[in-house]
């Protein structure tokens, strides 16, 4: 059976919106918001227990600027929960949706109700080529930009999102949203953008999770709704999943100069005034081992680890 995977990309097409070939690397001017495209994947193949995301089988019902109405009614149905993912460094948009259509599934199979959701995806212009060690610094410094540049399209994205979140909370349904590595980086530009451009404060999601999240670990620390201070004001919750065994986040360190918030969680974690119990919630993924210690899987832990697994969807199962 195919995974139904709905989609808002910034990418450029290189050739027509059906094709997955043609979402390419570059990204939309920051002021076109209104050529992004939105539509819906079809993924088979997914399977669990082998770790295989599965391929994309067809994509129908692109529109500019919006989601296709057939899309957005399906999203806005009573009794369907809804998450948002958004996806890290060195995924070409096949990769971003395949990877999106695992994610739905091994939540689902988690038999938690309220992960079980109806997927979203945002695929910024990734490049998709940092495949081995050592990480090509092109490469990595070309995903770290249009990440960065991705804001105000993420920003326009959450806009559009935003009635079909409410109606799904008014629905008695839960809303998440899932950012990995550098797509945390597009989130904390699109926090930004949102009180920059005068949006307010919103009830969009019931639960925001940031894993292995390859952005400064002082991302919270900016006064006036900059970075990420401001994502209180858009969730209920924020769950964060950080691990010094992460070796992505290592080299990205040294890149960097700094600290990545995935490497140990924000700058001051453990102080209660600046993290309270609720809305803020720090998981130490180290303390998981039940995954490849490989270089590229050390990063993906939030869906290779069983036990990390089972925490994400406890989070959400408590959101309700």
């Amino acid at each position: 059976m195919a995974t139904t995977v709905y989609f808002a990309s910034n990418r450029i097409l290189t050739g027509p919106a059906d094709d997955p070939a043609s979402y390419g690397p570059n990204i939309q001017p920051p002021s076109n918001s209104q050529s992004m495209v939105y539509g819906t994947a079809f993924v088979n193949g997914v399977d669990i227990p082998t770790n295989n995301p599965g391929v994309i089988t067809a994509i129908e019902e692109t529109t500019l600027g919006r989601f296709p109405t057939e899309a957005a009614a399906d999203l806005s149905q009573p009794g369907r929960n809804l998450l948002v993912f958004i996806h890290g460094f060195d995924n070409t948009f096949t990769d971003a949706i395949t990877q999106a259509a695992f994610n739905r599934e091994w939540m689902a199979a988690s038999r938690v109700l309220a992960a079980n959701d109806a997927i979203i995806s945002f695929s910024w212009p990734s490049l998709g080529k940092i495949v081995e060690v050592p990480i090509l610094p092109d490469a990595y410094k070309h995903d770290q930009a249009m990440a960065q540049h991705s804001g105000i399209h993420l920003m326009s994205f959450f806009a559009k999102l935003e009635p079909i979140l409410r109606t799904a909370r008014a629905n008695k349904c839960r809303t998440f949203l899932l950012a990995h590595s550098m797509g945390n980086l597009a989130l904390n530009s699109a926090v930004e953008n949102w009180f920059l451009h005068g949006q307010g404060d919103a009830a969009l999601f019931d639960l925001t999770i940031l894993a292995a999240a390859d952005c400064g670990f002082d991302a919270f620390d900016q006064p006036n709704m900059l970075g990420l201070s401001g994502l209180v004001h858009l969730t209920d919750r924020v769950s964060i999943y950080y691990s010094d065994r992460d070796d992505v986040l290592k080299l990205s360190q040294v890149v960097n100069l700094a600290q990545r918030m995935g490497q140990d969680g924000p700058r001051d974690r453990a102080n209660a005034q600046t993290f309270p119990v609720p809305p803020y919630t720090m998981f130490d993924a180290a303390t998981a081992s039940d995954y490849p210690a490989g270089f590229l899987e050390s990063h993906q832990y939030y869906r290779r680890s069983q036990v990390i697994r089972t925490a994400i969807t406890k989070d959400m199962q408590a959101a309700t």
